[in-house]
């Protein structure tokens, strides 16, 4: 049987991709944003698991105005790293797993959540930096990740976008349909994208951390009624752009706790740091109780 054993959560700031690539790591002013991922690129390498689910969105790379699904999951075998206008970073292509994929779309569909099935798309940085601050850069001679991933996009940009509740509802799906696939395979789930920002309007460049700590308090310990938070909420106190915060509601609803399977998850890291570029960085590794 699979299991997800931990879930991961994270900003996906593109400038953090380009300082990565342009090796500014160590300047003053990165310094202390890599530095909150030492402790997880460690946890990452104690802690490997055979497949990442990882929930992003996409930034107009692979869809566009003319096409967006709410919920689109990738089940191709590779997915190339995208050109957002400036060249693909310089990452691995991204291996997939086509078979638990594949499971978990026909699980969650007749669980009745419509999901797209995307057999060819690049992806952005919403998926790359993530997996770079988790993983690093791997080096020229062993230049891949270290395990496979299936892209999962929600639509977070256009609206309508989804609801918390429906996020929550359906990360308890994809528990329930890797619990049913019938390889032994370690499994994180990974939920991406936020914290507080806006990137328009008079607000431009709003960062609320009162805000965003307290999501992380109750995102830890009070997930359900954090998933009934209505979207003006998100808007009002988080910016904008605050919305994908959404994303993160998949991941958690994924634990075995919000699944009467057992108690709340440990936390292993939690992280904050304000600035990096327009926005805060918020970060996050919970362990699974069904995984001690």
């Amino acid at each position: 049987m699979a299991r997800i054993t931990a879930s991961v959560f994270t900003s996906h700031v593109p400038a953090i991709g380009a300082a990565l690539d342009l090796g500014k790591t160590q300047e003053p002013y990165w310094q202390p944003v890599f530095k909150g991922y030492e402790f997880s690129k460690q946890w990452m390498k104690e802690h490997r698991p055979d497949v990442v689910f990882l929930v992003y969105n996409d930034h107009a790379t692979a869809f566009s105005l003319d096409f967006i699904p709410t919920f689109a999951i990738g089940t191709a075998a590779q997915f190339q790293p995208a050109d957002e206008g400036w060249g693909p970073r310089p990452v691995p292509v991204v291996q997939g797993h086509p078979e638990l994929a594949a499971h978990i779309a026909q699980s969650v569909i007749q669980d009745d959540f419509d999901l797209t099935i995307v057999n060819r798309m690049d992806v952005d940085h919403g998926l790359t930096v993530p997996l770079s601050l988790m993983c690093g850069q791997p080096p020229a001679e062993d230049f891949h990740w270290p395990c496979p991933v299936i892209p999962f996009a929600v639509n977070v940009v256009q609206y309508p976008v989804p609801s918390g509740r429906r996020c929550f509802q359906l990360g308890q799906a994809i528990r329930r349909a890797v619990d049913s696939f019938d390889q032994d395979l370690n499994v994180h789930i990974w939920g991406t994208g936020g914290m507080s920002h806006q990137l328009q309007g008079p607000r431009a460049g709003l960062i609320n951390k009162e805000f965003d700590n307290a999501f992380l308090d109750q995102l830890i310990a009070d997930p359900a009624t954090l998933a009934q938070k209505p979207h003006i909420d998100y808007v009002r106190e988080a910016g904008s752009e605050g919305i994908e915060l959404v994303m993160w509601l998949i991941a958690r609803g994924a634990m075995s706790d919000c699944n009467g399977q057992g108690g709340q998850p440990r936390v292993a890291h939690r992280f904050y740091h304000v600035p990096a570029s327009n926005t805060a960085v918020g970060h996050l590794i919970l362990e699974d109780a069904s995984a001690a």
